[in-house]
């Protein structure tokens, strides 16, 4: 009799199972190379799709509801403002440009692909946030337009398939502006060799976690409170912008939050949000029609490609007449358009020591802005097309 699980216990044992799966299975290259967030959606679309699991469960409402606003808040809580502040001007102005390069862009061609793509307004929101700030962002402005299903696993499909040759520029990028002597005199600030080496003394990257089940329940009481606090004040903005300004309110109080150092001493902040994100995606991919799906997805990769392809050439046009050194540059566009986690790994893996923490705090300032500037972008889109 199919489905063969349909009742919210048997539900909530296959998605935990998928995302245990997803991360055991991300020691193989394949896997690796999608990433556990897009190996869920999968997996999600092929169950649902082979009737093996239902498409309707009270489960899933429970998770929509109450996963990505936990999420979303437990992501924040390790935002240290002191250390943002203490940057230098031309790493802050290469985010700033990235950032607003993506946002303009999302405005062009969302207002171009916005009549012709079902819910073309809030996918253009949704790829200014995970362009700004990271896939948790897009699932976060997801959320709070209520994208449906099919819309939310067609972007992160486009964002895989235009993103991971992104990213496989952005790793090579290094060695490329070395070996260019035309780049070379077209870009002639940067950094030399000893300065990028650093002193020694700069952070260890990917280092192991610790965390107690104090940690744990402390910061899930932060974020379960600063949830409610958030959805009770959300009501009072009306249907329509309840939602988004639930989703902004959970940001903004949680930043706040994470201002105090004893909050920031909590470990395990991130792992947990990631953990509650995917549970999301599991649901999302459950929702999935694979007809309306590939449907839709061919279009919505375009837009994506024009989205990042405008917003990497306005951004080396803006920072070259700014004369910002090019590792700022490259780091800027790697912290937006990927994660600050990427950025670190880029400096890394180019040998530049000396700034891989920036960064990483590159990365942490494009995802404080992603959820504002994704929702205020969608609302201008919607603004623009009439929507």
């Amino acid at each position: 009799m199919l489905p063969l699980f349909e009742t919210s216990e048997s539900m909530l044992a296959v998605i935990l199972v998928m995302i245990a799966a997803a991360f055991w299975l991300q020691k193989l290259k394949i896997c690796k190379l999608i990433g556990p967030s897009l190996l869920i959606i999968i997996t999600g679309i092929i169950l649902v799709n082979t009737k093996i699991v239902t498409n309707s469960c009270e489960l899933y409402g429970v998770i929509s509801v109450y996963c990505i606003p936990l999420s979303v808040s437990l992501y924040l809580l390790n935002v240290d403002f002191k250390k943002i502040l203490k940057m230098s001007k031309q790493p802050l102005m290469a985010i700033a440009s990235a950032v607003c390069c993506v946002s303009l862009v999302a405005i062009v061609f969302g207002s171009i692909f916005g009549g012709k793509i079902d819910e073309g307004w809030k996918v253009a929101g949704m790829f200014v946030g995970t362009y700004t700030g990271g896939s948790a962002n897009l699932t976060a402005i997801a959320s709070g337009l209520n994208a449906s299903g099919s819309t939310i696993a067609a972007a992160n499909a486009a964002d895989y398939v235009i993103g991971m040759p992104t990213l496989v520029l952005m790793f090579a990028a290094p060695a490329l502006m070395k070996g260019s002597k035309k780049f070379q005199k077209l870009w002639p600030y940067y950094f030399t060799e000893t300065e990028l080496a650093g002193d020694g003394t700069h952070r260890e990257l990917m280092a192991s976690e610790e965390w107690s089940i104090k940690d744990i329940a402390c910061l899930l009481a932060i974020s379960a409170s600063i949830v409610y606090l958030s959805t009770e004040i959300s009501a009072l903005l009306g249907e329509e912008f309840a939602s988004a300004g639930r989703i902004l309110l959970i940001s903004t109080f949680s930043i706040l939050a994470a201002q105090i150092p004893a909050v920031r001493r909590l470990r395990g902040a991130v792992n947990l949000g990631l953990f509650f994100g995917m549970m999301f995606l599991a649901v999302v991919g459950f929702s999935v029609d694979i007809k309306g799906f590939l449907g839709s997805a061919m279009a919505i990769t375009l837009m994506c490609f024009c989205v990042i392809a405008g917003s990497m050439v306005l951004h080396l046009c803006i920072t070259r007449l700014l004369k910002i050194r090019r590792e700022y540059v490259l780091l800027g566009i790697v912290g937006a358009i990927a994660d600050g986690t990427t950025a670190a790994l880029v400096a890394s893996g180019a040998g530049w020591n000396s700034l891989i923490s920036i960064g990483l705090l590159m990365g942490i300032i494009g995802g404080v802005c992603g959820n504002y500037l994704g929702i205020s972008v969608a609302y201008i889109v919607r603004m623009l097309i009439g929507g």
